[in-house]
This record gives C-alpha cells, sequence and structure tokens, in this order.
C-alpha cells in the first residue's frame, strides 16, 4: 500500500535542459532548534508540511492581478506535481512557485497571462522549484502564445480565472494503494482552487479529508469500501456532491456536478444550482458517470478564509 504523502504515480517532468525537475527543485533546511528558538521570539509560525509550503501561502484567486516574470519548460506527459495523468489536451499548463502553490491548493485551477504578445489561459499543473513568489513557468506551447520563445523570460501580468468554462463535470480518481481502509482520492475538473473534500461511505457520515501535496485528499483509516459520495466545495463557497463513486484506483471516474461556470456570479446574490449536464460517454479506463447533486453557497467574487500575510 502506498503511504500518505509519497512522491507521484506519474513522472517527474523534465527541465528545459532534458534533466529531471526534481534535480532543479530547491530545498530550504531548517538550520535546526536555533532557527525555531529565533523563530519563536519574533512570534513566527513555523508551518512545514512537506517541507516545502510556506507558513503564509495561498494559491491566486478573485480579482487581484499579479506583476511578475515567466520562463518555460516542457513537462512532456507527465502531470507534474499535482499528480494529472497527464498534461492538459491543448498542453497549456503552468508551474507556480511554493507560495502559490500552496502545497497543491492552486492544482486544476487556471489563470490568464499576459505579455508582450498577447494572453493565454493556462491550468496549473506544477510546483516550480525556484520561482520565487513573482516568477512562474510556462508550459513552451503557453510561453510562445504571450512572448518570443528567444526572450527565454517575459515581463507578464496574470489573475485567476474565476469560474472558467470547462468540458464536464468533476472527475475522481483514487490514488494506488487506496482501499477500504484508506482512502486517497484526487479531485478534477473543478476550475476553480478547492477549500474542502469530505467523502462518506454507505451508511456513515461526512469525514473531512485531509490535503495531500501530491494533490490528493486523505482520510486516515478508511471510509469502507465504498461506492462513495465526495462533496466537494470551492474555495468562493461553491458546493457539489458527488455520489457512486468507486474504489477503483488509477481511473477516472466522471460525474455531472460542476463547481465552475462560464461567467462569475456578482457577490451578494446567491447563484442559482447549475443544470447537471450529460456525462460524456466512458472510455475503457473510465467508470460509468456517478450521480451528483449541486449547491451554490455563494457568489464568486471574494474567496473564503483567505490568509492574511
Amino acid at each position: 500500500m502506498t503511504a500518505p504523502g509519497t512522491a507521484p504515480d506519474n513522472d517527474i517532468p523534465a527541465g528545459d535542459d532534458g534533466t529531471p525537475r526534481s534535480s532543479r527543485r530547491v530545498r530550504h533546511w531548517l538550520a535546526g532548534a536555533g532557527v525555531t528558538a529565533l523563530a519563536a521570539v519574533l512570534g513566527i509560525t513555523l508551518a512545514v508540511r512537506g517541507g516545502a509550503t510556506p507558513a503564509c501561502a495561498a494559491p491566486p484567486t478573485g480579482n487581484a492581478v499579479h506583476k511578475g516574470t515567466a520562463s518555460f519548460y516542457d513537462a512532456g506527459r507527465s502531470g507534474g506535481n499535482c499528480s494529472f495523468p497527464g498534461p492538459p489536451a491543448d498542453r497549456l499548463y503552468v508551474a507556480l512557485g511554493a507560495s502559490q502553490y500552496s502545497g497543491s491548493a492552486a492544482c486544476g485551477s487556471y489563470l490568464e497571462v499576459s505579455g508582450p504578445k498577447g494572453k493565454v489561459r493556462v491550468m496549473v499543473m506544477d510546483q516550480c522549484g525556484g520561482c520565487g513568489p513573482s516568477k512562474i513557468d510556462l508550459s513552451t506551447e503557453a510561453f510562445t502564445r504571450i512572448a518570443d520563445r528567444s526572450q527565454g523570460i517575459a515581463p507578464v501580468t496574470y489573475r485567476a480565472v474565476v469560474n472558467p468554462p470547462l468540458d464536464g463535470g468533476l472527475t475522481f480518481r483514487m490514488k494506488g494503494g487506496a482501499s477500504k481502509y484508506w482512502f486517497a482520492v484526487q479531485v478534477g475538473n473543478h476550475g476553480n482552487p478547492l477549500r474542502s473534500v469530505e467523502a462518506k461511505g454507505p451508511g456513515g457520515g461526512f469525514r473531512k479529508a485531509a490535503r495531500q501535496s501530491d494533490n490528493h485528499w486523505t482520510i486516515e483509516g478508511g471510509i469502507g469500501p465504498g461506492p462513495y459520495s465526495i462533496r466537494v466545495t470551492d474555495v468562493y463557497g461553491r458546493q457539489a456532491t458527488a455520489t457512486g463513486i468507486r474504489m477503483v484506483t488509477k481511473q477516472v471516474q466522471r460525474s455531472t456536478a460542476t463547481l465552475a461556470q462560464a461567467s462569475p456570479t456578482p457577490s451578494g446574490s446567491p447563484s442559482a444550482p447549475p443544470s447537471p449536464t450529460t456525462a460524456p460517454a466512458p472510455t475503457p479506463t473510465e467508470s460509468v458517470a456517478p450521480t451528483a447533486t449541486v449547491e451554490a453557497l455563494a457568489g464568486a467574487a471574494a474567496p473564503l478564509d483567505r490568509p492574511r500575510c
């Protein structure tokens, strides 16, 4: 059985020079008790989550515009640190620095990036070990949409895409090693960053899952053999519940539940629940679409629980 917090099942994406991205990642080690004591004196809380997430971290959300620089890389067939089965079909993706990757909290969300040549919408798929708070790493295909490749690094602005239009509903993929004794699921095709995931088996109540840095949500001790109901809430308060999710590892299970929509709902007036869409026909590696219910809890102008740094 795969233990929680282990490396993703998929390959590690390669860097610009062909070497694995892991070899380019910068690891900062705490210098023992002296640093901890100093932090205590300064009133700083040291949060260590997988050794990579800053104490104050959050993915881009809302209408905030970020100014910085962009470089580019090629992840190959890998789904990056977000552990996706692979890159998006259009290969328009981005890797964020540790503070905005936020321990996988940004995975599956979208950014609109503007550069010297134009704009591009990209999906967050990876963590960039060498990127600071204002640096992002675009796929080669995305970079060439906003700048000349010969530049290498280009000035950009970027912002979150709130409620991006998506093809189909939420997807669920059980991690390899998951079982009735250890629940571990990846939620995909959600568009907005996720705030929480809860799950329950037949006859039980919902239990909150813990987010892992590899973009899986786990419940220690498991919740039985399934099928499961999984309730997903995004950072803007929109909530959807899918039922009939099975304990079948490494297979994508599609649902008709959706958190994102084509245009944001103004704050102050709750949005109407979106009508469930018809699920695409399953491929040989995908299960039949589970049933789903959707509840719109809030508008999309201001994310909930935004860290105050």
